[in-house]
């Protein structure tokens, strides 16, 4: 009998996991894996290249996040909206075509000003998936499913991060041209099967609670779809402030490794896909378990430890020397990832009305935006003005900071409590 319930519990595990889910976001997690799939083919070694084909300084090198952040930074003030009132489908596609556009740019780009202006188109027009991918789920998922529903998109996108990095190191060794490539053909077949096999899930454009002004003449309350009401909520850009020093010192261990870890110790690019893959893997794996744990417990605590374990798996890389020890980092902040993504995105999710979605996803979205942009070049400084490991210090401290600042959230909003169990 022992034998027998192993696999039988397995199973239901997974039918429980799969039932109360519309075709739809099976199709979503299906684009998702072969976006992620191709798309992780590149950044784990766009800094590692551009030094080699530039021979420009790490700082440099990070700038370019930097710029790719700030554009996004700009296109938000739109993004958001658009999403809102334009709809989820189509903004999306535009994302993913501009993204295949712009890594068949990198193939031919032979400047560092040439990079600026790629880096900043891609910038742009990026966090438009991000945004309307995380709102199509919050409308097609009901509330108490969401943390359930993100986490299995963050599976599946892994999965993809599994393959990517380990085929895209192999390939950069032969042909950085080719990883490009490959990568843009799997952002337009995303663009494609959004465009003939999606439909639009936008709930209704005007919410109950505004009167139709036509009706009643134009003193009407109407609409406000900036994001004045979002940045009235004080809460919840506490929350998104706290999130991007969190997810900053993630960042900085996903961008800077594998140039940290070649340069100093001699680990080469498919050596680092196996450690991108590893943690790929792990949340392949874990994820739903992890997932099913954390949300017994409030969201606060949930990623105060999460942020805690992006500290000391990015700050313990200070300790290591080669690729079992980077990998025995990339595991520990592997854990605080499965912990944190989902647990901030649900709680987003669960916050925004259902009219502002676009908007409040919009607003957490820039928080990797900002991470990527600003962590990578912190990093850069620590290790052209004070030594190489001096990065994993400054990663330690963001982590640890975090972690502190949930901790004092979990204190002043005792009234934040999951509705997603």
């Amino acid at each position: 009998m022992a034998g027998v319930h192993p696999p039988r519990d397995f199973r239901q595990r997974i039918e429980e996991a799969a039932q109360g889910y519309p075709p739809q976001f099976w199709l979503l997690l299906a684009g998702s894996l072969i976006n992620s799939s191709g798309g992780s083919m590149v950044w784990p070694f766009l800094t590692i290249y551009i030094r080699q084909k530039l021979a420009v300084p790490l700082t440099s090198a990070a700038l370019l996040l930097t710029v790719n952040s700030l554009a996004g930074f700009a296109a938000m003030s739109v993004a958001g909206p658009a999403v809102d009132r334009l709809g989820r489908k189509w903004v999306m596609v535009v994302s993913l075509a501009v993204s295949g556009l712009t890594l068949v740019a990198m193939i031919l780009a032979s400047s560092l000003e040439a990079w600026f202006v790629i880096f900043a188109i891609h910038g742009a027009f990026s966090p438009l998936l991000r945004v309307g991918g995380d709102a199509m789920v919050a409308d097609l998922i009901p509330s108490e499913r969401r943390t359930s529903a993100y986490a299995l998109v963050r599976m599946v996108q892994n999965l993809g991060v599994a393959v990517g990095p380990s085929v895209g190191g192999f390939l950069a060794v032969v042909s950085y041209g080719i990883t490009f490539g490959v990568a843009a053909g799997a952002s337009i077949l995303f663009a494609l099967l959004v465009v003939f096999f999606m439909a639009e899930t936008l709930p209704g454009r005007q919410p109950s609670h505004v009167v139709d002004p036509s009706s009643v003449g134009g003193d009407a309350e109407v609409p406000d779809l900036g994001y004045g009401p979002v940045f009235r909520d004080r809460s919840f850009l506490v929350f998104v402030s706290v999130y991007t020093l969190a997810v900053m010192a993630g960042s900085v261990m996903m961008v800077l490794l594998p140039v940290y870890a070649k340069e100093n110790y001699g680990v080469p690019e498919n050596q680092y896909g196996f450690i991108m893959a590893t943690n790929a893997a792990m949340v392949v794996v874990l994820q739903y378990a992890t997932t099913r744990i954390s949300s017994r417990h409030g969201y606060f605590p949930v990623l105060a430890v999460g942020a805690l374990f992006y500290g000391l798996g990015a700050g313990s890389v200070a300790l290591g020397w080669n690729f079992p020890t980077f990998l025995g980092s990339m595991v520990i902040l592997t854990i605080g990832e499965m912990l944190l993504v989902p647990t901030a995105t649900t709680l987003t999710a669960n916050l925004a009305p259902p009219d502002m979605r676009g908007r409040y996803m919009g607003i957490y979205s820039l928080s990797w935006g900002v991470a990527i942009g600003l962590g990578p070049v912190i990093g850069g400084f620590l290790n052209d003005r004070i030594a190489p490991v001096a990065i994993w210090y400054g990663t330690l401290a963001m982590g640890l900071a975090a972690a502190a600042g949930f901790l004092v959230l979990s204190r002043l909003r005792p009234v934040v409590q999951r509705v997603d169990i």
